[in-house]
């Protein structure tokens, strides 16, 4: 039985810190520098600073928090920034739910949210070597008491539709009981993936990291299976021919794999 803050008396604030940092990936193959140019301008057009203010004001809804503050931005010649401050209301206790379970999916958002902060940078990038473009988001959201950033993870996950999601989750600090007995975390946790609905996870590979006697959660996603349609620029494989077709494919594999392991791989793997 998972405990939960609301069942614990505590003498003043709930001082702990509760911070998910969400990173995904989308992959590429856009071999010509039209097609990578494009394929930039896409990745703008669709994660612009109002998107990504959009994705992180249901972020807010989802986790049960109040915005106090936005700021966001579009650079040039690419990617864009959002921050949001958010702080803690007083709504139902059975709202602030910390459980190990999913969230909510995208279509059935319905909440409020308030106090900390919330992060979003993107970052496009490509080079002309194998014709691979690659586009990065980095989320971070931080909260302070009762609240939690995971309950967003399939909204996240799903708002992006990424080939690769690695995640950290840190719990921080310590609140005090009216007794004075410190607690350095106020919800039960084995893994971030059972923060994760079922379809998603069969649908990515997933690998742990966690130092549970620290309150630190880590956790890899890698995309099983994908149309080789989906990651032409330009293109399609009917206007490839078959052995084009495989080294693509290989291309866009090793990338995957790379970033999945955080180190480059030797050629010929």
């Amino acid at each position: 039985m998972p405990t939960q803050m609301r069942k614990l008396r505590l003498h003043g604030f709930n001082n702990l810190t509760k911070t998910l940092s969400f990173n995904i990936y989308d992959i590429c193959y856009a071999v010509t520098p039209e097609q990578r140019r494009a394929y930039i301008e896409y990745i703008d057009e669709a994660y612009n600073a109002e998107r990504l203010t959009q994705i992180l004001t249901d972020v807010t809804n989802i986790i049960g928090a109040n915005i106090l503050n936005i700021a966001h931005q579009d650079y040039d010649p690419q990617g864009a920034s959002v921050t949001i401050l958010i702080s803690e209301e007083p709504v139902m206790a059975e709202e602030l739910s910390n459980t190990e379970a999913p969230g909510p999916l995208p279509e059935s958002v319905v909440a409020h949210l308030d106090k900390s902060n919330i992060t979003v940078h993107t970052y496009p990038e490509s080079h002309p070597d194998g014709g691979i473009s690659t586009f990065r988001a980095d989320i971070d959201v931080s909260t302070c008491g009762r609240i939690s950033p995971l309950k967003a993870l399939n909204y996240l996950i799903h708002s992006f539709e990424s080939d690769i999601v690695i995640m950290d989750y840190r719990v921080r600090g310590f609140t005090r009981d009216v007794r004075g007995k410190k607690h350095f975390i106020d919800h039960k946790i084995s893994s971030i993936q059972n923060y994760i609905a079922r379809d998603t996870k069969e649908k990515y590979q997933m690998i742990d990291v966690n130092v549970y006697q620290e309150n630190i959660f880590h956790t890899k996603m890698l995309l099983k299976e994908y149309d080789l349609d989906n990651y032409l620029f330009g293109l399609h494989p009917s206007d490839l021919g078959d052995k084009e077709v495989k080294a693509i494919d290989q291309r866009l594999q090793r990338e995957m794999a790379e970033i999945f392991y955080g180190r480059n791989l030797r050629r010929g793997l």
